[in-house]
């Protein structure tokens, strides 16, 4: 469902001559976006499809003139490395960030290096893993990377290289590569929403490898004379840093266990039922959150909330937290309130096993399977890449523990 497979090594973030070193290596690989559309791989015989990994000489057209991190006020000047104003600073040419480190052997500390070392040549060479960036090109010109991507060593007569859908991407995703993707979307994303200072409007740039941004006015040539300084340059601020939206989707059991409430959007496709989810909002807890979202678009009130497990959703920067809760389902549901949901209704464990086991039980658009032989089933749901269809599936199997609980408590 997610997870974070990578070493992020965030200490080496602020580290110009590591990124420097390490963005060069061949054993570098980039995930490329376009306006938040991965580079996808599609296998010209088996249709398969996969995050286009391409290495560094293949961008190297888009990432502008070197170096690369730590950039000084002029294209191809070097900032000075000791000023925290400029740590690692991209000033010119689009954002970079550095996703991590897929270790060769993550249970060794051979493959981490040390944030004092002198040569970053010779310790990149030593690294035993694959270095992972990504980019978003939405702002370069169209012929430059059509060139850098048809020109790509990945593109050949069996593979189709080609920017598509993310959402439909991610149902063909490995465990690995799709947590890898959730972060680089997500941070991509970050970067080209957040161009402008929302303290005072100033352009930002991108500092620690595109982990940090910070406000124009505050470089060391910038002329504020006459304004007042920019707040951002005092404390801490949520805004300099990514940010990380909480979700609660829930799956709500009846007091016998054995009957699930599931609902549907209005802009569901046809016949798609799904967990209900909510934004956690400030000020609450994740259980409060639970019952309020329960409350507001189903009517229905909730106890005994569990936490299951929870899965990154780069859409654009959501952490999909999934819980478990009791509901008494001889009450009335009202889809009323917040009028979000054009159905909610309990469904029988059988009836959610039957889907599971049908053709096209757990996709949300019609499927190629020939509807002559098979009946379609009784609605639809999510795919098990979502965590929405892993906590109804785990339920129908008995795999969620059912506590009745006591009524009023959390």
């Amino acid at each position: 469902m997610g997870g974070s497979p990578l070493n992020r090594l965030s200490w080496l973030r602020p580290s110009q001559s590591f990124l420097n070193a390490v963005i060069t290596s061949p054993a570098t690989r980039w995930i490329l976006f376009n306006d938040g559309l991965p580079l996808i791989a599609t296998h010209a015989i088996t249709q398969k499809r996969t995050l286009a990994l391409l290495p560094t000489d293949d961008v190297r057209s888009l990432l502008g003139t070197e170096p690369y991190f730590g950039q000084g006020r002029f294209e191809g000047e070097t900032g000075h490395p000791d000023a925290p104003d400029l740590e690692a600073a991209r000033l010119h040419g689009t954002r970079i960030v550095f996703l991590g480190l897929q270790e060769a052997d993550p249970l060794t500390a051979a493959a981490l290096p040390s944030s004092d070392f002198t040569d970053p040549q010779a310790t990149v060479a030593a690294l035993e893993g694959t270095p992972f960036f990504t980019i978003d090109v939405a702002d370069l010109e169209d012929t430059l990377v059509k060139e850098a991507v048809q020109t790509s060593q990945r593109a050949d007569s069996s593979i189709t290289l080609e920017f598509m859908d993310s959402r439909s991407a991610m149902t063909s995703l490995d465990v690995f590569t799709a947590a890898v993707f959730a972060e680089a979307r997500s941070m991509a994303d970050w970067n080209r929403r957040n161009k402008f200072c929302p303290a005072c409007g100033s352009p930002t740039f991108s500092l620690w490898a595109g982990w940090k941004l910070s406000c124009a006015s505050l470089l060391p040539w910038a002329n504020n004379a006459g304004g007042r300084p920019c707040p951002s340059g005092r404390g801490t601020q949520n805004f300099c840093y990514p940010r990380t939206d909480p979700v609660v989707i829930m799956v709500i059991i009846d007091q016998s266990g054995d009957k699930i409430l599931l609902g549907r959007n209005k802009r569901f496709p046809s016949k798609f039922y799904s967990a209900l989810a909510g934004f956690v909002e400030p000020g609450e807890s994740y259980e409060d959150a639970v019952k309020r979202e329960m409350w507001e678009e189903a009517g229905v009130r909730v106890w005994n909330v569990r936490y299951h497990s929870g899965q990154p959703w780069p859409f654009p920067a959501n952490l999909m937290l999934g819980f478990s809760a009791t509901a008494d389902s001889s009450a009335p549901i009202r889809t009323d309130l917040d009028n979000e949901l054009e159905d909610a209704r309990w469904y029988t464990r059988e009836e959610v096993l039957a889907v599971l086991a049908h053709q096209a039980g757990t996709q949300s658009a019609t499927n190629s399977h020939d509807s002559a032989k098979e009946a379609e089933p009784l609605f639809k749901m999510p795919p098990p890449t979502a965590i929405a269809g892993v906590l109804i599936k785990q339920w129908a199997e008995g795999n969620i523990k059912f506590d009745l609980g006591t009524k009023g408590n959390l």
